[in-house]
């Protein structure tokens, strides 16, 4: 199979959606890589290194698009790139279908099978290749946050572990899951005051045993989310429900109760978003102020660390990508249940039930399409 990666165009995305080290492993299976010239280099992978790898390297997308029998890449295609698409290629990515109905009725009419590495499974019930882009942007969350903070963006001017005499900032993470662990565990680093919301006990349970007093756990009852949001100098939303839209579980109303200059770090926006006034933004202009309350909302977070990324990335991506490669996606489907869980579209089907209650739009089973 040719396989290629093209360079990523969403706006300060740096990551690449092969590393060298994956395209010499899918090379060793026997399949060729057709790496789009200076796609990794944002993430520190020169065009030599991909060459000394084995791959070969396409002076342009539309190269990589017309001769890879599967695309590779990190972020949703751009409009631009999905009319590269065509009947029969796959797409392997992040596709975020659920809150983008333009690019869902793209990728349908571009005939082409897309897995969306965001709803494949495993034995655990787990995201494998959500996982490591969330452990990044939940690291990152308190530190973009302590920034929004900061009085020259806008925000309340608290340092986020205070000084002696002077208390610490007040941090609610709403979500419990990867992403909200990992910010929990950063922000109480720094010194934070931090409350995790969720409403699983046994999750509740999980945190506090392990993580023993680090940050405080609650139960997010409306009105316990309502009283920490208000109380909050930073709110980090980590909700998600896998292929489906984020909830909206903060709304425009309660920001008129929140401090002035707090902080909404909405880590969900690839989903949509978990705060009513979420707006995707991207990292050229990423905070922008709702009724004094500042947002940072960045859809690409792990982008602004592409080395680190890319690599994690890489890592969970490799051992899908082969199967695909060696036994071509119906098979490689058929034999793990977990990666047809993946298949969003197929020859002008959308086989997402999450994505099609979100739009409105017809399903059809992952399970027929294979067949």
């Amino acid at each position: 199979m040719k396989i290629g990666c093209p360079s990523e165009i969403k706006p300060q995305e740096f990551r690449v959606g092969m590393t060298p080290n994956a395209a010499r492993e899918a090379i060793t299976h026997g399949h060729s890589v057709l790496i789009q010239t200076g796609a990794g280099v944002g993430a520190g992978f020169a065009d030599a290194d991909y060459l000394a790898a084995g791959a070969e390297i396409a002076g342009n997308a539309a190269d990589v698009f017309a001769k890879a029998d599967m695309i590779v890449k990190v972020k949703e295609p751009q409009a631009g790139e999905r009319k590269m698409l065509r009947e029969g290629q796959l797409l392997f990515t992040y596709l975020h279908l659920a809150p983008d109905p333009e690019q869902t009725k793209d990728l349908l009419a571009s005939g082409c099978t897309a897995i969306a590495y965001e709803t494949v499974t495993d034995r655990n019930g787990g995201l494998p290749l959500l996982a490591p882009m969330s452990e990044v942007a939940g690291r990152l969350a308190p530190q973009v946050g302590a920034w929004t903070l900061q009085k020259a963006n806008g925000g309340r001017g608290v340092l986020m572990g205070g000084v002696p005499g002077v208390g610490p900032a007040r941090v609610a993470v709403i979500g419990g899951g990867v992403v909200g662990t990992h910010a929990a565990r950063i922000a109480a680093g720094m010194g934070a005051d931090v409350t995790v919301l969720d409403r699983s006990l046994p999750r509740m349970r999980y945190l506090d045993d392990v993580y023993r007093g680090t940050f405080k756990t609650s139960y997010a009852s409306a009105g316990n989310t309502a009283e920490l949001v208000a109380e909050a100098d930073m709110v980090i939303g980590a909700v998600l429900i896998p292929g489906a839209a984020a909830p909206k579980l903060v709304t425009r109303d309660q920001l008129s109760t929140m401090k002035s200059g707090a902080a909404i770090v909405d880590v969900a926006i690839d989903q949509g978003g978990c705060f009513e006034t979420s707006k995707a933004t991207t990292h050229e202009d990423p905070i922008y102020d709702v009724d004094g309350i500042m947002h940072y909302c960045v859809a690409n977070m792990p982008g602004a660390v592409p080395r680190t990324s890319t690599i994690a990335l890489g890592n969970a991506t490799m051992p899908f990508l082969l199967a695909l490669a060696d036994k071509g996606w119906k098979q490689a489907c058929a034999d793990d249940p977990h990666l047809l869980e993946g298949l969003n579209v197929h020859a002008g089907q959308l086989t997402y039930f999450a994505v099609g209650k979100a739009l409105g739009m017809d399903v059809t089973s992952p399970q027929l399409a294979i067949k």
